[in-house]
């Protein structure tokens, strides 16, 4: 069974989907939790949930100044800084044609430059309490192209290269970074775009449906417990197969 007790995790963008089930997998598993999100309400509800082991936090990722702030009330709390999950993100969808610069440059700001104001920020309290873990949440658009998604692909191809870098440059302070490249998961942020649990078969990948918060939370976790404490720079899909390849024809109703 992964442990994690004694340790003290912040993940952004907390207050639902990816983030909240990452949060809870923590708790259950003896972590201190610090939630970060833009969404007040809906983190300090899962952080009451929770229970005593867990804080929120108002973290606008693009703002170093709220990094600060994050970073202390976890050290203050909690007396350390162990894990750090970038997960907040945003995504939106288009032809190039139509994107604006201020657009593409807006999803950066949150994708790319929030992940990398989080490594900064986390730095020094990891390197003081002997290493760490950082999980950057990237997506299978960072795996391969995708249509329609300039700034978003470009944001998560970006964190990509900057876990690779960030794991060679930390590895001596003892600190992990890995990323995880999510599919099609059900979450608020893909409302309208993927096909709801429970919907029946989804043809586009391998396992056949629609990812849950849940299948990215348990690889997260065990990237960030010491289960996995050599290994560091790697990339791992969690997209039911789609980066894998085009999902050949059922075979199903020939077997039956």
């Amino acid at each position: 069974m992964i442990s994690l007790n004694g340790r003290t995790a912040l993940v952004t963008g907390a207050a639902r989907g990816q983030g909240e089930a990452e949060a809870r997998l923590f708790a259950a598993l003896g972590a201190n939790v610090v939630i970060g999100d833009i969404l007040d309400d809906e983190g300090t509800e899962v952080a009451r949930s929770i229970g005593p082991t867990a804080r929120s936090i108002r973290l606008d990722v693009t703002d170093e100044s709220r990094w600060a702030a994050a970073v202390d009330t976890a050290v203050a709390e909690f007396g350390r800084l162990d894990i750090l999950v970038n997960n907040a993100g945003v995504y939106r969808s288009g032809p190039l044609a139509d994107e604006t610069a201020e657009s593409f440059e807006s999803v950066l700001k949150v994708n790319l430059v929030g992940p990398f104001l989080g490594i900064r920020a986390v730095l020094e309290p990891m390197r003081r309490a002997g290493g760490g873990a950082i999980v950057n949440v990237s997506s299978v658009a960072g795996l391969t192209g995708l249509a329609r998604t300039g700034g978003y692909g470009a944001s998560k191809w970006g964190l990509r290269g900057l876990t690779k870098t960030a794991a060679l440059e930390l590895g001596e302070f003892g600190i992990r970074v890995n990323s995880v490249h999510p599919g099609m998961i059900d979450t608020p942020m893909v409302a309208g775009v993927a096909p709801p649990r429970g919907a029946g078969r989804h043809q586009a990948v391998a396992l056949r449906r629609v990812g849950l918060p849940e299948d990215v939370a348990g690889l997260v976790t065990f990237l960030a417990s010491d289960d996995a404490s050599y290994l560091t720079g790697a990339e791992i899909a969690v997209d039911g197969g789609w980066s894998a390849g085009p999902t050949p024809p059922s075979t199903a109703a020939q077997g039956e």
